[in-house]
């Protein structure tokens, strides 16, 4: 089995979830109502939770102690999706970014659940599970908003559309994606894609939103690869402030 293809494909999962976990955490507080304040930060812990069980995974390929690989990087040594690194701008485009990444998510992890890698496939068993909460909350709220008022509809229309190409870059394939797929690891990004496609397609229907059209699809790739925004800098610097000052510091 290819370990170095392993490694790839854990590395961007848990820096992606790392990485949304953190943005979902800065709506503690600030959250537009209070069941809402504690949903995310809910899934936040969460996310941060699941993250550290896959950089467990990576330890145990020879990576360094999670910790060390979650907080001492820099910003160009992530494999995160550009998607999730970006602010959280207002609640509309945060919650349609909860939807567009946590379907995918769910996903994916269902699919893991089978993998031949059978550290993964047990800990996609777990995870899986606690993402149903998290799909079902997002699914609830799009509902609501997209169906709302004429004003709300809009509102959630341009943060589906702002948000889209970025959320496609989820799907960004490696450079061992044959080797995943004919080891029976995973199924591949596309396969993936194309089965979020047709789970987000009628929930977004019964919300009265619009995917973009086609044509219009130009996904932000370059983040499996370490190329990322200008905002994920000062987040990885952040949310790795504790751990330079206490190294011992425990999650």
């Amino acid at each position: 089995m290819n370990t170095t293809a392993i490694k790839e494909l854990l590395y961007k999962m848990a820096d992606d979830l790392l990485i949304i976990g953190h943005r979902n955490s800065e709506w503690t507080g600030l959250g537009p109502i209070l069941e809402e304040d504690i949903a995310f930060s809910s899934m936040a812990q969460d996310k941060i939770g699941q993250s550290q069980a896959l950089f467990q995974l990576l330890h145990e390929l020879g990576e360094q102690e999670p910790d060390i690989v979650a907080f001492t990087r820099n910003a160009k040594q992530f494999h995160n999706a550009q998607f999730v690194e970006l602010p959280n701008g207002d609640y509309d485009f945060s919650l349609m970014r909860h939807f567009l990444y946590d379907v995918a998510d769910q996903l994916r992890f269902e699919m893991l659940a089978n993998s031949s890698y059978e550290p993964l496939a047990k800990v996609a068993r777990k995870i899986k599970g606690e993402l149903k909460y998290h799909v079902f909350h997002a699914n609830t709220w799009i509902v609501k908003l997209g169906s709302a008022n004429e004003e709300s509809k809009a509102r959630m229309q341009t943060a589906l559309n702002d948000a889209w190409n970025y959320a496609l870059g989820l799907f960004e394939e490696g450079d061992f994606e044959n080797d995943l797929k004919n080891e029976g690891v995973f199924a591949g990004e596309v396969a993936l894609k194309q089965l979020w496609l047709e789970t987000i397609t009628p929930t977004l229907t019964k919300a009265t939103l619009t995917i973009p059209h086609v044509n219009t699809w130009e996904p932000k790739l370059g983040g499996r690869q370490g190329i990322h925004t200008e905002h994920l800098e000062p987040l990885v610097e952040e949310m790795s402030e504790v751990f330079r000052v206490d190294p011992s510091a425990e999650w």
